[in-house]
């Protein structure tokens, strides 16, 4: 039996599996490829450190709430772990733990000296204040310190986190450390040693990724793209795509979808968007998620969350690209049926690799003391991304695999042999 035989015993079926047993499946086979023994995936196949902790905030009606959190750090054989924080009312441990094995393979790719961590917080931000929020962030920090630093464990920006709550958190951990400490932590703002460029830069690693797949299968740049997902990443990415002449025909949010198929005017959208990136609100023409997926398009963007491409999309999606800007959107089976259907597929953790990168960025120019100009992050970055995609499609093109198998592939390679080399296994 391989190692996708357990995904299912009806190929027309969606798989049962939750987030952390399918990772498991693609790295089993990845290692396999790789030729590394049981041993290496059982070390690799869960986070060696899984923290949970319960964080009170006195709220500003004068209670105490007590939330949930989670950091997890897959592996450190590399280097110190590295992920976001994401403040969410869907958080579950299992979702925290398949995500630091994601930054995992994202840090691969981009050859980055770390391993994949990943933090959150059960809550609902857009439901807090600005003080409850700073709280939450402050006692998150203060809960977590023992196991997170420089050379441990650097947090960063995700989900319904941002540049001020990353500052918080700084500022907490150096109270704490008794020492000013800005590579404790990412994607803060420039004044607090933050770097040029951060903030777009998982959007501009996707738009690369875009411009690499549509020169492979002889789409031009300025065809129609559908963004599904208009938060941080997503948004970004409709203003790129837009300003290069690209036609975004349609996105989508929360609340629902907007849908055109002569082109949206991304500028005012953006300006409509209140804090949290909602904007479909402020019409009544609105189309749901699921009509937004399979309306024709040549290239489509999931920028949103887990699991929202399913099998039955899959049949009937009518782009020619499909470029993951979030973190598991698409399933096993749906992944399997667009490589059948010769859609590309390029993967999360290659695709949405361009905000770990820039961290790492920001990471050695708060070590050295010394700041790179926006233009120079940009071209690094373009650099990175340019080799980590090649080297994934040239991998799934030389063994006849998909190019999310490749990616895994890439992802795992360093680190399973660092673990060897420590004589870990």
């Amino acid at each position: 039996m391989v190692a996708t035989d357990i995904i299912t015993d009806k190929t027309n079926q969606e798989e049962p599996l939750n987030l952390v047993t399918l990772t498991q499946v693609i790295i089993k086979e990845a290692l396999e490829k790789l030729g590394y023994s049981d041993e290496t995936f059982d070390l690799l196949k869960e986070p060696v450190r899984m923290l949970t902790v319960r964080i009170p905030v006195r709220m500003d009606d004068g209670s105490v709430k007590v939330f949930t959190g989670y950091r997890s750090q897959h592996n450190d054989a590399v280097g110190p772990t590295k992920g976001g924080v994401r403040f969410h009312p869907e958080v579950k441990e299992e979702e925290v733990k398949a995500l630091s094995i994601w930054m995992s393979l994202k840090c691969g790719l981009v050859d980055l000296p770390y391993g994949g961590g990943k933090g959150g917080i059960l809550c609902d931000p857009r439901q807090m204040s600005s003080r409850e929020l700073e709280q939450l962030s402050r006692n998150y920090v203060r809960a977590i310190s023992q196991l997170v630093g420089p050379t441990k464990d650097i947090p960063a920006p995700d989900v319904f986190t941002n540049s001020q709550i990353m500052a918080w958190m700084m500022d907490e951990y150096s109270r704490i450390r008794e020492t000013n400490s800005p590579g404790f932590i990412t994607g803060k703002p420039v004044a607090l040693g933050g770097s040029h460029g951060r903030e777009t830069a998982t959007a501009r690693g996707v738009a690369i990724c875009i411009e690499e797949a549509a020169k492979i299968k002889g789409i031009p740049l300025k065809g129609a793209v559908i963004v599904q997902g208009f938060g941080n990443a997503g948004s970004f990415l409709a203003k790129f795509m837009h300003d290069a002449g690209a036609k975004v025909i349609g996105i989508s949010e929360i609340l629902g979808a907007l849908y055109d198929p002569e082109g949206l005017d991304i500028n005012y959208l953006l300006d409509l968007r209140d804090s949290f990136g909602t904007v479909t609100n402020a019409f009544q023409n609105t189309v749901t998620n699921q009509e937004l997926l399979e309306s024709e398009c040549d290239i489509l963007v999931p920028a949103a969350i887990a699991n929202r491409m399913k099998a039955d999309n899959a049949e009937h999606l009518k782009a020619s690209i499909v470029v993951e800007a979030a973190n598991g959107p698409t399933t096993f089976q749906a992944t399997k049926i667009l490589t059948e259907r010769d859609i590309l597929l390029v993967p999360d953790v290659l695709a949405s690799s361009g905000g770990v990168t820039v961290s790492y960025f920001e990471w050695v120019q708060n070590n050295q003391g010394y700041y790179w100009t926006e233009e120079e992050i940009a071209t690094k970055l373009r650099t990175a991304i340019i080799n980590a995609f090649h080297k994934v499609y040239n991998t799934s093109q030389t063994h006849g695999v998909d190019m999310r198998l490749a990616a895994y592939v890439e992802g795992i390679r360093k680190m399973a042999e660092a673990s060897q080399l420590r004589g870990w296994v």
